[in-house]
């Protein structure tokens, strides 16, 4: 995929990849990858196991020689750099202490390996224990400390050099979801607030949704799209993003008519839906489209009410998640929606067996980029 216009190649770029790709024997492990990370960024590698998501962390780190394209660094062109020249920290999912030195040892190993004078050392080690809130934990063995105060460790280890990019390879995924959760919200305070550049690799959309400011999804070697976390849920291109991230409606529409933007479609049980797209679609055409459970409105009272973007439903089954309320609402013989909203005093008013009209607006109605594997046959008239 090219590379973001909006990201220009200028003095703000830490990071750029071109056709980046890497095969084992016959199988590619990653292919033609094109990336950008600018200063201050934290972007996220997000996709399942073996989407290529560590390997292309490691071949930004040196550690995995590519087979095509270039690695720049600090607009450097650093391919066949060693790791060692590259200016970079990393954070594992093991940690990586040393088990024999103290905090404050582990923290000051890399900088007493470039030779800086003590003073320097002490200074930059008691900066960075602050930063990470272990300031009271210098003179600790890693034994003695918790798995969420051994990573912070780790994150500071990888800080306390000031390198350009700092890679993170899954820290947290051995961490228990509460322990995960806060160390989440305690890496994204530290990044903001000391303006590190971070590539950090997760499977968990969650993590990733908090993390980023942008985030890279991955899939079969290739990245899919990258941009915002908002812009990934809510204007996904493919039927694997609108799948991966979050939970959808995907359902196959005609293409009734097209005019400065507007899209009609006609979906499922005949509803008419109007939506604004920039894909290139014909009356005619088949297409597959989105919508997020939580953008559509369960209204009672008024079912036999027609319209755009109304859509006749009945209610199959009412799911109370405490905050929220998942209903499954049959729109047609073959397509149910799934809607969420969230738990009010009203929220009983309909169940089971109920007509209701499910209303959308316009904006949360998105025509996928392809077609995965939705049947795109025409809809049969309601």
């Amino acid at each position: 995929m090219p590379i973001e216009p909006q990201l220009r190649d200028d003095c703000q770029t830490k990071l750029k990849l071109t056709g980046v790709s890497k095969k084992y024997g016959d199988v590619d492990a990653l292919v033609d990858a094109d990336l950008l990370v600018r200063k201050g960024e934290c972007v996220t590698l997000l996709g399942p196991s073996g989407s290529g998501k560590t390997t292309l962390l490691n071949i930004v780190a040196g550690l995995l020689p590519l087979d095509a394209g270039e690695v720049w660094i600090e607009n450097k062109l650093s391919t066949r750099l060693p790791p060692f020249e590259r200016d970079i920290g990393m954070v594992f999912q093991n940690y990586a202490l040393f088990p024999h030195m103290s905090v404050y040892d582990n923290i000051a190993f890399p900088l007493r390996m470039r030779r800086m004078a003590k003073a320097e050392i002490r200074s930059r080690v008691l900066k960075t224990l602050a930063a990470v809130s272990l300031s009271d934990k210098g003179e600790r063995m890693p034994s003695e400390l918790s798995g969420g105060q051994q990573q912070r460790i780790a994150l500071a280890r990888a800080l306390v050099y000031e390198p350009s990019i700092i890679l993170m390879d899954e820290p947290l995924a051995a961490l228990d979801k509460k322990l995960r959760e806060q160390l989440q919200l305690e890496i994204r305070r530290v990044q903001r607030h000391l303006g590190i550049t971070m590539l950090y690799v997760t499977h968990d959309q969650q993590e990733a949704l908090l993390l980023s400011d942008r985030i890279c999804l991955m899939n079969d070697a290739r990245i899919v799209q990258v941009g915002t976390p908002d812009e990934l849920y809510f204007r996904p291109e493919t039927m694997f993003a609108a799948n991966f991230i979050g939970e959808s409606n995907i359902f196959p529409a005609d293409v009734l008519d097209r005019s400065d933007g507007s899209v009609m479609l006609r979906g499922p049980g005949g509803c008419a839906l109007r939506t604004t797209t920039d894909r290139a679609v014909s009356k005619g055409e088949v297409v597959t489209a989105m919508i997020r459970p939580e953008r559509l409105r369960v209204r009672t009272g008024d079912h036999k009410a027609t319209g755009e973007n109304r859509i006749p439903a009945r209610i199959e089954e009412k799911v109370f998640l405490g905050e929220a309320t998942r209903y499954h609402a049959s729109v047609s013989p073959r397509h149910t929606f799934v809607c969420k909203t969230l738990t009010t005093a009203n929220t009983s008013s309909c169940g089971p067996g109920d007509d209701v009209v499910l209303e959308v607006d316009t904006d949360s109605i998105i025509i996928l980029r392809d077609t995965g594997n939705v049947a795109l046959q025409r809809l049969p008239d309601a």
